[in-house]
Protein backbone atom coordinates (compact mmCIF):
# COMPACT_ATOMS: atom_id res chain seq x y z
CA UNK A 1 0.00 0.00 0.00
CA UNK A 2 1.30 3.47 -0.86
CA UNK A 3 0.84 6.66 1.11
CA UNK A 4 -2.27 8.65 1.91
CA UNK A 5 -1.46 10.84 -1.10
CA UNK A 6 -2.31 7.89 -3.35
CA UNK A 7 -5.89 7.78 -2.07
CA UNK A 8 -8.55 9.27 -4.32
CA UNK A 9 -10.19 10.74 -1.21
CA UNK A 10 -7.02 12.65 -0.36
CA UNK A 11 -6.75 14.02 -3.88
CA UNK A 12 -10.43 15.00 -4.15
CA UNK A 13 -10.62 16.55 -0.68
CA UNK A 14 -7.42 18.53 -1.25
CA UNK A 15 -8.77 19.77 -4.60
CA UNK A 16 -12.04 20.78 -2.91
CA UNK A 17 -10.26 22.68 -0.14
CA UNK A 18 -8.11 24.55 -2.67
CA UNK A 19 -11.16 25.36 -4.81
CA UNK A 20 -12.91 26.80 -1.76
CA UNK A 21 -9.79 28.77 -0.83
CA UNK A 22 -9.68 30.37 -4.29
CA UNK A 23 -13.42 31.02 -4.33
CA UNK A 24 -13.46 32.68 -0.90
CA UNK A 25 -10.78 35.20 -1.89
CA UNK A 26 -13.67 37.16 -3.41
CA UNK A 27 -15.79 37.18 -0.24
CA UNK A 28 -16.31 40.55 1.46
CA UNK A 29 -13.81 41.64 4.10
CA UNK A 30 -16.49 41.66 6.79
CA UNK A 31 -16.76 37.86 6.35
CA UNK A 32 -13.03 37.26 6.94
CA UNK A 33 -13.44 36.02 10.52
CA UNK A 34 -16.79 34.35 10.05
CA UNK A 35 -18.01 32.64 6.91
CA UNK A 36 -14.69 32.80 5.02
CA UNK A 37 -12.71 31.42 7.94
CA UNK A 38 -15.31 28.74 8.76
CA UNK A 39 -15.67 27.32 5.26
CA UNK A 40 -11.91 27.27 4.75
CA UNK A 41 -11.38 25.50 8.08
CA UNK A 42 -14.06 22.87 7.53
CA UNK A 43 -12.98 22.09 3.97
CA UNK A 44 -9.34 21.71 5.05
CA UNK A 45 -10.34 19.60 8.04
CA UNK A 46 -11.90 17.00 5.74
CA UNK A 47 -8.50 16.41 4.19
CA UNK A 48 -6.57 16.54 7.46
CA UNK A 49 -8.94 14.18 9.29
CA UNK A 50 -8.59 11.74 6.40
CA UNK A 51 -4.79 11.87 6.76
CA UNK A 52 -5.12 11.24 10.50
CA UNK A 53 -7.47 8.32 9.80
CA UNK A 54 -4.98 6.81 7.41
CA UNK A 55 -2.32 6.93 10.10
CA UNK A 56 -4.74 5.18 12.51
CA UNK A 57 -5.75 2.46 10.05
CA UNK A 58 -4.10 -0.21 12.20
CA UNK A 59 -6.93 0.38 14.70
CA UNK A 60 -10.26 0.02 12.87
CA UNK A 61 -12.32 1.89 15.48
CA UNK A 62 -9.94 4.86 15.45
CA UNK A 63 -9.79 4.76 11.66
CA UNK A 64 -13.58 4.88 11.36
CA UNK A 65 -13.85 7.53 14.09
CA UNK A 66 -11.48 9.90 12.25
CA UNK A 67 -13.30 9.25 8.98
CA UNK A 68 -16.61 10.14 10.62
CA UNK A 69 -14.97 13.37 11.82
CA UNK A 70 -14.00 14.05 8.19
CA UNK A 71 -17.59 13.33 7.13
CA UNK A 72 -18.88 15.78 9.74
CA UNK A 73 -16.50 18.47 8.45
CA UNK A 74 -17.60 17.78 4.89
CA UNK A 75 -21.24 18.25 5.90
CA UNK A 76 -20.29 21.51 7.61
CA UNK A 77 -18.62 22.66 4.40
CA UNK A 78 -21.85 21.98 2.52
CA UNK A 79 -23.75 24.10 5.04
CA UNK A 80 -21.31 27.00 4.60
CA UNK A 81 -21.67 26.67 0.83
CA UNK A 82 -25.42 27.12 1.25
CA UNK A 83 -24.82 30.30 3.25
CA UNK A 84 -22.38 31.52 0.60
CA UNK A 85 -25.03 31.06 -2.06
CA UNK A 86 -27.78 32.66 0.03
CA UNK A 87 -25.56 35.69 0.67
CA UNK A 88 -24.85 35.97 -3.08
CA UNK A 89 -21.11 35.46 -2.58
CA UNK A 90 -21.11 32.63 -5.11
CA UNK A 91 -23.22 31.93 -8.19
CA UNK A 92 -25.64 29.04 -8.52
CA UNK A 93 -23.18 27.45 -10.98
CA UNK A 94 -20.28 27.72 -8.53
CA UNK A 95 -22.43 26.33 -5.74
CA UNK A 96 -23.53 23.36 -7.84
CA UNK A 97 -20.01 22.57 -9.02
CA UNK A 98 -18.36 22.81 -5.60
CA UNK A 99 -21.25 21.17 -3.75
CA UNK A 100 -21.08 18.26 -6.20
CA UNK A 101 -17.36 17.93 -5.41
CA UNK A 102 -18.26 17.82 -1.72
CA UNK A 103 -20.92 15.17 -2.36
CA UNK A 104 -18.32 13.08 -4.20
CA UNK A 105 -15.94 13.43 -1.25
CA UNK A 106 -18.78 12.29 1.02
CA UNK A 107 -19.35 9.18 -1.06
CA UNK A 108 -15.66 8.31 -0.89
CA UNK A 109 -15.71 8.82 2.88
CA UNK A 110 -18.73 6.55 3.27
CA UNK A 111 -17.04 3.85 1.19
CA UNK A 112 -13.97 3.99 3.42
CA UNK A 113 -16.07 4.00 6.59
CA UNK A 114 -18.01 0.95 5.41
CA UNK A 115 -14.94 -0.91 4.08
CA UNK A 116 -12.05 -0.20 6.47
CA UNK A 117 -10.36 -3.51 5.67
CA UNK A 118 -9.74 -2.36 2.07
CA UNK A 119 -7.51 0.40 3.44
CA UNK A 120 -5.34 -1.67 5.72
CA UNK A 121 -7.49 -1.52 8.85
CA UNK A 122 -6.89 -4.79 10.67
Amino acid sequence: MGTYKDLLLYQKSFELAMEIFAMTKRFPKEETYSLTDQIRRSSRSVNICMIEAYRKRRYPNHFISKLTDADMENSETQGWLEFSLACNYISEQEFTRVNNQSIEVGKLLHFMINNPEKFGAL
